[in-house]
């Protein structure tokens, strides 16, 4: 059985964003063309199906880290911001599209609110799981399965018989030549 584990998070979060889209519940408001998804941002998403793909990562999260609430998503999906010159700061992301995303997902019957000790917030449901781990088994079984080289058994008998022989040849020894002393090449003079 795959789980999300398993998988490339990038795919599936696209894969769900894709089911996502046809379920009426999950919608971007009206403002979200115009919204930035965090103060450190300079320009709203290029992408048209931005919200889909930030619902489909807010699953996937709450998924992963659940019970988590909107203050700790701020967190996960805050950014550095450009301030020119100056040093950049960590800023958080916007609250209210991830307190949006996130009643959606529990109107759906994504997830729900939990509290488990001293942690509060949402935690993926049932359902939820089901959905991310059934995209999940399919995008493993539409995965190209890697192809493991075969290796042809070749008989002992048969291998020692190919196997060339090889003759080595002796090396000559180098000649070393004597360098001349001082003494030596006065007398070449000389004589």
């Amino acid at each position: 059985m795959a789980a999300i584990y398993d998988v490339d998070p990038s795919e599936l979060i696209e894969r769900a964003a894709i089911e996502l889209k046809k379920i009426e519940s999950i919608m971007p408001p009206e403002w979200a063309i115009f919204a930035k998804t965090g103060v450190s941002k300079e320009r709203p998403p290029a992408k048209e199906d931005w919200w889909y793909m930030r619902a489909a990562s807010v699953l996937r999260a709450v998924y992963k880290l659940g019970p988590i609430g909107v203050s700790k998503l701020r967190t996960r999906y805050g950014g550095k911001k450009n301030r020119g010159a100056a040093p950049g700061h960590f800023y958080k992301a916007s609250g209210n599209i991830l307190r949006k995303i996130l009643q959606q997902l529990e109107k759906e019957g994504f997830i729900k609110k939990v509290e488990k000790g001293v942690h509060k917030g949402r935690e993926i449901t049932p359902k939820g799981e089901k959905f991310l781990n059934d995209l999940a088994k399919n995008l493993k079984s539409s995965e190209p399965k890697a192809k493991e080289p075969k290796h042809e058994k070749i008989p002992k008998e048969a291998a020692k018989e190919e196997k060339p022989k090889v003759e080595v040849k002796p090396k000559k020894p180098k000649v070393e030549e004597k360098i001349p002393t001082a003494a030596e090449l006065a007398e070449k003079k000389d004589g």
